[in-house]
């Protein structure tokens, strides 16, 4: 049984600050000349132009600015539940209206149809969650499974389509909601730390979601067939890449040395995983490479021996919006849709990289080779 990605919708914060912006405040709050140097050659090589935060406001002195400075000057920095409260009462209106508009523009499904919920997000906790009131405010069937993935990271969208595409052949009539929400920037920390300073030059705010399916009685395709998942280690970055929870948010362990073992290391996971279909590197047309920084999308590239065409819808995402962690990957397939296929039928690999380290990879198959209309990624305002 075929299962489809039916639909993508993708959903920011309206408010947004632009990289060089960025680059001139952390300086400004940087203890060291070394601290300055580090911090504008990231912010210069990152490849990003601006990102989407939830934070309207950082340290102009008002009650609602992020950084406060204290008694002594310094500033002062939120602790971890500070930061969660932030996360929860902005992702439930960001899940529940995104969950809105990806039903609304998902043809031939309507809010009754919706059996499964599954979401996604490494960087807020609270119960209920966005599931309880996507099904609780969209008036889905009370009956309505839900599911939550933690705490996973930058690949955790995979698992979550992996889960909704299991439920689909068990369930011919299932239509499964997928929803990634992800408030990456309520995690800058400041103090001097590199992994600190690489984590907050490159991560955004943002929210995906998916609707899964098999077509039910009138099979109805998709932009995407889901045809296959694969998950895959490179133990040895697993110090490289982790993620915990401090007291002032929580903790990235981040090195520069990534993308070097993530580009040394794909070709042995990508090409066994191909052949296991029939597949190699050169039958694939798009590359959706989750972009955790343009160092990984060049490693990867140059690894496989991929062009610049092949690649550019990631990089595209990372210059507009950053690295959203586990929403990205869902940005980049969706700009995949933007852009004409060659036929009815291109063979899309998508991939995305975590703490451990972590690959998870799937095969995709596009259905048609009309594009997507020009758009961009609705936003939201937010208090």
């Amino acid at each position: 049984m075929a299962v489809w990605l039916q639909h993508i919708e993708t959903l920011v914060p309206e408010h947004h600050y632009s990289q060089e912006y960025a680059c001139e405040k952390m300086q400004e709050w940087a203890g060291s000349d070394r601290e300055k140097r580090l911090i504008r050659a990231l912010y210069r090589k990152s490849g990003i132009d601006k990102r989407h935060s939830v934070i309207s406001s950082l340290d102009d002195g008002s009650p609602q600015a992020f950084l406060r400075a204290g008694a002594d000057g310094r500033l002062r920095e939120p602790g971890t539940g500070e930061r969660n409260d932030i996360f929860s009462r902005n992702s439930k209106t960001i899940s529940v209206e995104l969950a809105r508009r990806a039903i609304a523009n998902c043809p031939g499904v309507a809010a009754e149809d919706i059996t499964h919920v599954v979401t996604v997000s490494c960087t807020g906790f609270y119960n209920p969650g966005p599931d309880y009131y996507i099904v609780e405010e969209l008036g889905l069937k009370p009956g309505t499974q839900r599911y939550h993935l933690g705490f996973m990271g930058c690949y955790a969208a995979f698992p979550a389509l992996r889960m909704a595409a299991q439920f689909c052949p068990a369930n011919p009539e299932a239509v499964v909601l997928v929803l990634c929400i992800e408030l990456c920037s309520l995690h800058m920390q400041l103090g001097g730390r590199e992994d600190s300073i690489l984590g907050n030059s490159l991560f955004a705010d943002g929210a995906a979601a998916a609707i899964v399916s098999s077509g039910g009685p009138e099979a109805r395709k998709g932009p995407y067939r889901i045809d296959d998942f694969h998950s895959a280690l490179i133990p040895e970055g697993k110090g490289d890449m982790a993620w915990s929870v401090g007291d002032n948010g929580f903790d990235i362990a981040l090195s520069s040395y990534v993308p070097n073992i993530i580009g040394a290391n794909i070709g042995g996971l990508i090409e066994p995983t191909l052949a296991g279909r029939s597949l190699k590197v050169e039958d694939i047309h798009s590359w959706a490479v989750h972009p955790g920084g343009r160092s990984i999308v060049e490693k990867i590239s140059k690894s496989l021996g991929l062009q610049r065409e092949q690649v550019d819808p990631s990089l595209s995402v990372l210059r507009n919006y950053g690295n959203m962690s586990s929403v990205t990957v869902l940005f980049v397939l969706q700009e995949i849709l933007r852009r004409p296929a060659t036929t009815a039928g291109d063979q899309v690999c998508a991939m995305a990289f975590g703490p451990g380290l972590t690959v998870e990879m799937a095969l995709l198959q596009r259905e048609g080779p009309e594009p997507l209309p020009t758009a961009v990624p609705g936003m939201m305002a937010l208090c």
